[in-house]
This record gives C-alpha cells, sequence and structure tokens, in this order.
C-alpha cells in the first residue's frame, strides 16, 4: 500500500514535516517494501492554494492515506473527495511512523486540525 508523508527531508531517516501544502519534501512509502519516491514540493512558494495543489499532486499518485503533522480544510476537502485516509498529529521519523502505522496505531482524522493558511509563513529560509 502506497501512504504520503509530509517530510523534512528526501529519506526514511528524516522527520515528519509538521506543514503539509509547504512542507519540503513529500515521501510516498510502500508500507510492504519500503520503498519510496521522495518528490520535492512544488508548491512550497506558491502564493495561494498550496493545500488543494499538493493535496491534488498525492492524489494523482494513488496513495491510500496521508500522514502529517497538520492538514487544513481545503486540502482535508480534496482528500475527502478522493477516498484519502488522513492521519494528522504525526511527528518524529518517518520510518518510525511507517511501523506505527503498519501496527495500526492511528487513528483517521475525522477533519482539518489547523485553519486555512496555516503554514503559510513558517520556514521561509528552508
Amino acid at each position: 500500500m502506497k501512504i504520503a508523508f509530509t517530510a523534512e527531508g528526501p529519506t526514511l531517516d528524516h522527520n515528519v514535516e509538521a506543514r503539509f501544502g509547504r512542507c519540503p519534501w513529500f515521501l510516498i512509502v510502500d508500507s510492504e517494501t519500503l520503498e519510496i519516491e521522495a518528490i520535492e514540493n512544488p508548491n512550497i512558494a506558491v502564493g495561494g492554494g498550496a493545500g488543494i495543489q499538493s493535496a491534488q499532486l498525492l492524489a494523482s499518485k494513488n496513495v491510500a492515506a496521508v500522514l502529517t503533522g497538520n492538514c487544513g480544510p481545503n486540502a482535508f476537502q480534496v482528500f475527502s473527495a478522493a477516498g484519502i485516509q488522513v492521519i494528522t498529529g504525526i511527528s518524529g521519523p518517518i520510518r518510525t511512523a511507517v511501523e506505527r502505522y503498519k501496527a495500526g496505531e492511528f487513528k483517521s482524522s475525522s477533519t482539518a486540525n489547523v485553519t486555512s493558511h496555516f503554514g503559510m509563513h513558517k520556514g521561509k529560509n528552508r
């Protein structure tokens, strides 16, 4: 199963990034083989709509779930429409989060956990 993470960097040893739409990287992980596809986020500096565009990007990759620190309402709506599970409140190394996901330790989020434009001004020098 393909699951996506917001990531601080392009490997399983990097941490989950708290922001969704403006995270530096997306890591798509095959939960069985741990094969990864690292995607540098093309929407990190867009003026608006980063959450929607990032959600559409991950939906186009046919992921079953997205694990992140936070997810705003616009991205959450895209994921809901695509039938993609969203799990928020995730932190720490991605490798550990994959194992915890496989063990069934996380619950799906039923709604966005931050407002629109949550991560817009954080980390401009990243």
